[in-house]
């Protein structure tokens, strides 16, 4: 998979890692940090959606809502369109994600815009330790297990974040991709059953990620709870009109697995 680079846009070594913004000549501006590719304009829709729906749309009545990582406003974007949310927090370690996100994304920052949105910048170990028993739904938009994001796939981060959640809360994370890092997602799984009473795997096409997918480790406080069919649901009109990836069925299909990964997984 290559992109042709149109223009660099922005380049600098942040206090944790390099963040680079190059327009690409077919999939828009392009976000990359320590050399990976986080979000193109042309596809970044389907993650951002995947990543917020799957488990608002699981939650009877999401209100409190925290985002740990997504410094580049897109998640935000997508929960916002749920009327049911009162309050989202984003905490994110460094601050030129959003900085940059502002001035070169803004179709993805517009979600910084929204009154119901607060950023904090700082660590999200230490911001849940003070926050035990605030939210409905947290998701973790993190970057690949290394540098800054490497500490948010072990057994103590999850912890941190069941001790953080309502008795009803769901969180949801981002996956890595089941052709490359099974391995890494089995144990993401394995420790989160032993913490989780509801534990599910589920993925999504996204085209400029590594081998074209991206998975999602939901997790549920709630024993029994179906994460699989979702328990609310937006209209057919409100999904013709405000989304592009995510409805109902693919809600449902998302957790579809071949063979092969559900007997690895254990699914």
């Amino acid at each position: 998979m290559t992109l042709q680079v149109k223009e660099i846009l922005h380049q600098e070594k942040s206090k944790y890692q390099d963040v680079l913004v190059f327009q690409s000549t077919n999939h828009g501006n392009v976000l990359v940090l320590d050399g990976v590719i986080q979000a193109t304009e042309r596809d970044e829709f389907a993650y951002q959606e995947m990543i917020a729906h799957l488990p608002l749309n699981s939650h009877p009545n999401p209100k409190k809502v925290l985002v740990i990582g997504g410094g580049d406003g897109g998640v935000l974007r997508e929960i916002v369109k749920h009327d049911c949310v009162e309050e989202v927090t984003l905490v994110e370690i460094d601050e030129a994600v959003p900085r940059v996100s502002k001035k070169f994304l803004p179709a993805m920052a517009v979600g910084f815009q929204h009154p119901k949105v607060k950023l904090h910048i700082g660590d999200g170990f230490e911001y849940l330790k003070s926050n035990e028993s605030s939210y409905d739904v947290i998701i973790t938009d993190s970057s690949d297990p290394v540098g800054p994001a490497e500490s948010l796939f072990g057994i103590t981060f999850y912890d941190l974040m069941r001790k953080a959640l309502l008795p009803e809360g769901i969180i949801c994370t981002q996956g890595e991709c089941q052709w490359l890092h099974l391995q890494l997602i089995k144990e993401v799984l394995d420790h989160s059953k032993k913490i989780f009473p509801v534990v599910d795997y589920a993925w999504a096409s996204v085209p400029t990620y590594p081998c074209g997918q991206i998975g999602f480790v939901l997790c549920g406080n709630t024993p029994g709870r179906n994460l699989r069919v979702p328990t609310r649901r937006f209209s057919a009109e409100f999904e013709a009109s405000k989304l592009r990836y995510y409805n109902a069925e693919v809600h449902k299909a998302s957790f579809v697995l071949p063979q092969f990964t559900k007997a690895a997984l254990g699914l």
